[in-house]
């Protein structure tokens, strides 16, 4: 199992950086590869293209409905209708979310039958604690704290360092500290978590999201193994947000970035 990070920029997309969004993928045991993605942000679909094919996706996998989250789903919806494809396909693609994710999606489309993603995506919806199978992948979504019905997910498939085992990463998605985050950090592989938030600033409010000392707490709790810092917004200094996680947490550390890989 790999992660391939797409858009890591929190809130809006950076002159660097797309939004949130996250390819996993893993071979299942016919040597298939199998691509999972992890919310669609705004400006991600552009550098999703330089990974792979988005018709080749087998499911998305969405956190919350936030646009930073979802607002490249219904380009995809037209890239889907319109542009040729790489992997044709005889179903829609799936696609798992809160509930409320498809008006949320039909509102990003202006409500225009002509762009919006119907017959080409199929939208599930998701049930603390229920896990969704997607080839060699089990997610788990975990409800978590935000200002919107979200969930952080919880991804175990074959490990691709370790032969014959698997690996698990949790991707938090937008939360605050909360029960369902230790869920998500503990045992796990690797805790990729939000940090938009720097403590003691004036944009720290409660129940919205994490920074670098909470989300490098979570992974001490948890024992999580490795922590992947991301959600980085422009008005805060990511070196600061690294010294906030690493003061908390003494397992290996880093900072999202577009076109990071890591090996599970």
């Amino acid at each position: 199992m790999r992660l391939v990070v797409v858009g890591c920029a929190g809130s809006f997309p950076s002159p660097e950086s797309a939004a949130s969004s996250y390819l996993v993928q893993a071979d299942d045991a016919d040597g298939r590869t199998w691509n999972l993605l992890l919310d669609l942000g705004n400006g991600a679909l552009g550098p999703l293209q330089t990974h792979l094919d988005p018709s080749c996706l087998d499911a998305i996998a969405i956190s919350h409905t936030h646009a930073d989250h979802v607002a490249d789903i219904p380009v995809l919806g037209v890239m889907l209708r319109y542009a040729p494809t790489g992997c044709p396909r005889t179903e829609p693609m799936p696609m798992f979310g809160p509930a409320g994710l498809a008006e949320r999606l039909s509102q990003l489309s202006g409500h225009d039958p002509a762009t919006d993603t119907g017959g080409h995506l199929t939208i599930g919806h998701w049930q603390d604690g229920v896990p969704v199978t997607v080839g060699p992948f089990t997610i788990e979504p975990v409800a978590v704290e935000h200002p919107v019905p979200a969930f952080g997910l919880r991804i175990t498939g074959p490990s691709s360092v370790r032969p014959g085992e698997t690996a698990t990463l949790s991707y938090t998605g937008d939360t605050d500290e909360c029960p369902g985050l230790d869920r998500l950090a503990a045992d796990v592989d690797l805790l990729l978590a939000e940090a938009a938030y720097l403590e003691g600033t004036p944009h720290t409010p409660r129940g919205i999201h994490l920074t670098g000392a909470r989300a490098g707490r979570a992974a001490a709790r948890g024992r999580s193994r490795s922590l992947v810092l991301t959600h980085l917004v422009a008005w805060n200094d990511p070196a600061a947000t690294l010294a906030e996680a690493v003061g908390e947490y003494d397992g290996p550390t880093q900072l999202a970035r577009p076109g990071l890989r890591i090996e599970l």
